[in-house]
Parts: C-alpha cells; structure tokens; sequence
C-alpha cells in the first residue's frame, strides 16, 4: 500500500501499513518507531499521508501511529459514527488493539475535535495532547452568518458540507476541482501542497463510491459533536496541551480555543505557515512537537 506512493527516503524501512479490525470496523495505520506510543489524526479531506514528513523524525523516539479515521482513506466507510465521541472511541481501541493503553495524541483540522475528546472522554489513556490549527466546534464561539469576508472564506465549507445530498451532486465529478481548492486557498501559497500530494488525498475519495459521502458525514454529525462538546467543556483538562496555529491561517485561535477547555496550554505559532503545519513547515514542526513532548522526561 505504500509502494506506490511518494514518501521520503527510507520511509518503507520504518513503517509500515496496516488494516485493524475494531468492533468489526476495519482501520487502516501505518505504523513504525520505538519508545513511546505517539497517535497522529489527520484532518479534512486528507488521509494519513499528511504526517509522511515528520513521521521519520518522530519515529526516533516514539512508536508513531498515523491512522485514517473511519471514512478517510483506507479504512471503512459505514453509514454512521462520525460524531467526535465515536471517532475517538474508534482512536483508543485501535490503540489498544496495537497494545498501546496510554499514548500521547496530535490531532490536526477535524483531527483536532477528535483529539479533544479522546482527552476529554478518555483521561486515563492519555499523557500529552497537542492539537493543529482548527477551532472545536461547540467549544469554540459560533461565528455569524454575516461574518466578515475573511471568517467567511475560512468556514464557508462548514455549511455546504453540512447538506444533505446536494453537495454530492455537485462535486462528484469535480472533486479535483472542489478539494483541490481548499488545499490552494489555506496553505501559505496555492503551490505549496504538492500536487501530487493533493491527488493522493483526491484519489482517495473519488476512487471510492463511498468516499464523497463519508468526507461530508464529519460535518453532518456537527450536531451531536456540538452537543457533545458543550458537555465536555464543563469539565476543565488538566493534561498538558500544546497548541499550533499556522501564522497564516489560524494563528492564536488554536490556542484561544483550547483555554477555554484546558488549564495547561503552551501555544506556539508558525511563521510562514497556513493551515497544514505538517506538510507546510514539517522541521519547525517536529522542533516543537518533540519539545513538548519530551517536556515530560
């Protein structure tokens, strides 16, 4: 499975591609490194593919998980349970199913509103949390509906992917050309995601009849994840959290959001960064990952 794909030097000696079957829902891992048990959730529309930078470096010394959550990538695509609570019931079996009880979690995008309820809803499995540029709905202020042209270009995916149908017919054929502009509109310039990188994230769902409907169902779930997060947040973490926003995109949001939720917040912004920190500036990136996580030795 990974043969086929770009992938740094030497990658395929490290990791390695797996299906696990939880609760009877196939998930696919790609797995690699000693020390530690590290968990990496991507975010929308991508795959596990966005960590392929920095899993070498972080694979030092961690045993890096990077999955692909239910209706991403190569792992199964069932009608329900897109709702945060469910993805991250998902994450902690996998995680122990790979014989990893307590582990430390990165979560990116909609990867970070999963990442925030592992902590949440399961505390005794985690050590570390550190989440990537994204606000957590129903943790985080809604914006109006008259915000400013610059919320809107933002968030304006929020709503259209919320329907019901319509946003399937309309992008199923086009889904280069609707994916493709998101990656171009929220990373520091239209060209720094690679192209290749964005058909590895395009193929993955145009090549699978379920994959346009499974990349909507995230957001068609924003209601119970809403309503689960408004009872989270009655109930502080007090874990350390570690907050990256792209300078570019969503800066101190990450970190104004998670104090709403965390007592222990380290913030740190990327210069020259949009929305993908991983793919964008991976060296800063781990720089400061492996900080915080190393913090705790």
């Amino acid at each position: 499975m990974l043969e086929s794909l770009s992938l740094p030097d030497g990658f395929t000696d490290v990791f390695t591609s797996r299906i696990v079957e939880v609760d009877g829902l196939r998930l696919h891992a790609v797995t690699g490194g000693t020390g530690p048990a590290l968990l990496l959730i991507g975010g929308w529309p991508q795959t596990w593919y966005a960590w392929r930078k920095v899993m070498p470096a972080l694979a030092r010394t961690h045993t890096v998980v990077a999955i692909d959550s239910r209706g991403a990538g190569l792992s199964d695509k069932p009608d329900a349970g897109y709702d945060a609570g469910t993805l991250a019931a998902d994450s902690v079996a996998l995680m122990a199913a790979l014989g990893h009880e307590r582990f430390d979690v990165v979560g990116h995008d909609i990867g970070m509103w999963t990442a925030y309820a592992i902590a949440a809803d399961h505390p005794d499995r985690l050590g570390r949390l550190a989440v990537v540029d994204a606000v957590i709905p129903g943790l985080t202020p809604a914006p109006s509906v008259f915000s400013p042209v610059a919320v809107n270009k933002r968030l304006w995916h929020f709503g259209f992917n919320r329907l019901d149908g319509l946003n399937e017919e309309l992008v199923r054929g086009r889904e280069r050309l609707y994916f493709g502009h998101h990656f171009a509109v929220k990373a520091a310039t239209p060209t720094t995601i690679p192209e290749y990188a964005v058909d590895v994230y395009v193929d993955a769902i145009a090549s699978d009849p379920r994959g346009l409907r499974a990349s909507f169902a995230y957001y068609r779930a924003l209601d119970e994840t809403i309503a689960q997060n408004e009872r989270r947040k009655k109930t502080r973490l007090t874990l350390p959290v570690l907050a990256i926003g792209g300078a570019l995109y969503s800066g101190p949001l990450v970190a104004d959001t998670m104090r709403l939720a965390a007592d222990d917040v380290t913030e740190a912004i990327i210069d020259d960064c949009g929305h993908y920190a991983a793919e964008e500036q991976p060296a800063r990136f781990t720089e400061i990952l492996e900080n915080f996580l190393a913090a705790r030795w």
